[in-house]
This record gives structure tokens, C-alpha cells and sequence, in this order.
């Protein structure tokens, strides 16, 4: 049986969810065992603290700061970038003394990391000779920042080719990198069809259904792009999610259908991956997760309120590649919708580019590489030494 560890940090859903994604894919082996951990739970709480503090308080009160500390801190030469992570490291290290045992005392074959914290610790054992297991990373933005290269890593699992190019650009060695897809769960790469979920979850057959995933948005800019669609001259349902923003739900209390567009207001949904492929548009962030998941589903996007940093460098990427479009202004998202919904074409168009770069199996493919290799003579003698 071999043994698998998958190691997170818990900032922000997108880290975590690309983690259990792979567990899933990993479970379908039956000679393997996989384990989870995140690596804030092996920290210091100080670590945890301070980390997670600075990245929330930038994004989101100072995000043109946020967004300079981002891009600033992204190095183009490969030497620079791998020696910057180090000294990142050698920062964090006294503060993670625990995580650093439990690797050691873990007796893993194989170690992947989906965040870059974890990844930086493994890099300074290996160098101190520590670190006997081969590590992978698997980015999980669609565009991969400097602080994701370090340079003992054996793999890296990348979203699309378009990130490959600019890590061969920047001297990684194209034999590492393997484009995937961002790990998303399993239940996204089985098929179903767009009337059996209309059906089952009482929407609309004849008419467009735009689904609004609102959580993570000002409830006041939310408000602005409701109230201008449910003035839309084309009928529809419009679904918003406000997941566990309550400001949000008493935001749009007071909001009913207008004379052609629906209106339908959810909470917390356990039926995201329904909702989206019942769609015909979805609005949107940029995280790297949400995208992911749409673009597997092949559904257009509107995107609008990504964060300084990584995810407008996702939306960017969805934007170049036809899947979507991305949005500033949220008075411009309906005069956006309207203009999609009444060209069925640029639609369709929008839709085959989704589903042409949308990775539905990535959990599955990184598990399939790595169980390979798992498997293969030169890993069990590489292990035996």
C-alpha cells in the first residue's frame, strides 16, 4: 500500500477544495491511502495568524496595495524567484516545527502540496537531506506566481498550456510540468444533461437561466446588478446565491421578479455543480476554483469583482480565451447579459470555448501521473534506498 500525503494551507476555499478533490481521485486506487492535512493545523497559531490576517486585510481594505505586494513579488528569472521562496521559507520555518515532524515521522511515499507554504518547508529539508519522498506541487491558480517554484520539486500539475509556456519561459524544465486542469471534485467530470437539472431543481425548460453566485461580492454592487437585470426585456430565471452572506440575503430582500426575468434567491446550496450546468451564463469572481469548475462544465462567464492578484490574472486568461468576458463596472453586467442573451451565436461561441479549455478529469489526471510513477520500478528502488 502506498502512501499519500496532500498538504494544504487554509487560506481561502479554492486550496482546500482542490485538496479533497484529489483525495477523491487518489480513493479510486485500490492500493493506495491518501491523508489530508492542512498545514496550519502542524503551525504555530502565530503563523496562522499573521498569515491569514495580512492576506485578508489587503485584499480585501487595500487591494491596489494588495495587488502591487502581488505582482511586485512575482519574479520572471527562475534563479531570483527559487531563492526568494527560500528565504520565505527560512522565515516560516520556526513556526512550523510540527509540520516539519510530522513529514518526517510520516513514512509517505509521495507528498503533494496545493499551496505554496508547504511546498517551501519540503524544499529547505530536501536540501538538508531530510526529505527522502518525492514532492509535487499542484497550482491552483490559473496563472502560477513566482512563490509556487522551488527548485527540488519532481512535478508540477498546471492548469493549462498557457501556464506551462510561461514557466518553460522562465527556465523551469518542460519535462517537470504537466498540464491538468485545477483539481475539481469528481461529481464534475460525470455527465448530465442541462434539462435533467432544470427539472430536477424546478427551473425553467424554455427560457435562459443566468445564475448570479453573489457570496463573495459587496451585497451594494450585488444589489445594483440584480435590480438592472430583473429590468431585462428578454424572459429568464435569474438564480442569485448568496451563499453565507447574510448581508447580501437582507440586501435583496425586498427584491421580486420584474415582467420578464425571474427572480430566484438562495442561500447555502449543496447543489452548486447542478446549478451551473443548468445555466446558460454564470456570474462570477475569478477565483481559481469557480472557474475552474464553470469552465469544466462549459458554461460562459461574466466576470466581475475579482481581487487584485491572482484572480484578475484568471479572469484575464478566461477573457483570452473566448470562455468569458471580464467586467469593472457592475452597471455594466446587464447591458453585458442582455447583449449575450440576444446573440445566441457569440454565446454558443463563448460556450465551445469553455468547454475546450475546461479540465473535468484534472483530479483524476494528477492521480493517474502520480499513482503511475508510484508504480513504476525506478520509484521503488528510489524508495528502497
Amino acid at each position: 500500500m502506498k502512501r499519500i500525503l496532500i498538504l494544504y494551507a487554509s487560506l481561502g476555499s479554492g486550496h482546500i477544495s482542490a485538496a479533497k478533490a484529489l483525495e477523491g481521485a487518489f480513493a479510486q486506487f485500490h492500493d493506495v491511502e491518501v491523508q489530508v492535512e492542512d498545514a496550519f493545523d502542524h503551525a504555530s497559531p502565530i503563523l496562522r495568524e499573521v498569515v491569514t490576517t495580512i492576506y485578508e486585510r489587503l485584499s480585501e481594505r487595500v487591494p491596489e496595495l494588495y495587488r502591487m505586494v502581488y505582482e511586485g513579488s512575482d519574479v520572471d528569472d527562475l534563479e531570483e524567484s527559487e531563492n526568494d521562496n527560500k528565504l520565505y521559507a527560512k522565515i516560516e520555518r520556526p513556526f512550523l516545527k510540527d509540520l516539519e515532524r510530522f513529514v518526517r515521522n510520516g513514512n509517505f511515499d509521495v507528498i503533494i502540496c496545493v499551496q505554496q507554504i508547504p511546498s517551501r518547508l519540503l524544499e529547505l529539508m530536501e536540501q538538508e537531506g531530510k526529505l527522502a519522498q518525492p514532492h509535487y506541487v499542484v497550482v491552483t491558480d490559473v496563472m502560477a506566481h513566482s512563490t509556487w517554484l522551488n527548485p527540488g520539486v519532481d512535478g508540477y500539475f498546471l492548469p493549462s498550456d498557457l501556464t506551462a509556456e510561461v514557466l518553460t519561459q522562465r527556465g523551469v524544465d518542460p519535462d517537470l510540468l504537466h498540464v491538468t486542469g485545477i483539481p475539481v471534485k469528481l461529481e464534475i467530470s460525470q455527465e448530465k444533461s442541462k434539462q435533467e437539472m432544470r427539472k430536477r431543481h424546478d427551473l425553467p425548460s424554455d427560457r435562459p437561466v443566468v445564475t448570479l453566485f453573489g457570496g463573495g461580492m459587496q451585497s451594494k454592487r450585488v444589489r445594483l446588478m440584480v435590480s438592472k437585470l430583473l429590468e431585462s426585456p428578454h424572459p429568464g430565471l435569474l438564480n442569485v446565491v448568496a451563499g453565507r452572506n447574510e448581508k447580501l440575503t437582507e440586501r435583496l430582500e425586498d427584491l421580486t421578479d420584474g415582467p420578464n426575468m425571474q427572480l430566484r434567491k438562495l442561500g447555502l446550496i449543496d447543489y452548486v455543480d447542478d446549478l451551473v450546468v443548468a445555466s446558460d451564463l454564470v456570474i462570477t469572481k475569478a477565483g481559481g476554483l469557480i472557474t475552474s469548475e464553470v469552465l469544466a462544465r462549459g458554461v460562459p462567464m461574466v466576470i466581475i469583482d475579482s481581487f487584485p492578484g491572482q484572480e484578475e490574472w484568471n479572469a484575464d486568461v478566461v477573457s483570452a480565451m473566448g470562455a468569458g468576458i471580464q467586467l469593472r463596472l457592475p452597471d455594466m453586467v446587464p447591458p453585458a447579459i442582455n447583449h449575450l442573451l440576444s446573440e445566441p451565436h457569440q454565446l454558443e461561441f463563448m460556450r465551445q470555448q469553455a468547454t475546450r479549455i475546461g479540465q473535468p478529469r484534472a483530479a483524476m489526471r494528477v492521480a493517474e501521473i502520480i499513482v503511475e510513477k508510484l508504480r513504476s520500478p525506478q520509484a521503488a528502488a528510489s524508495v528502497s534506498v
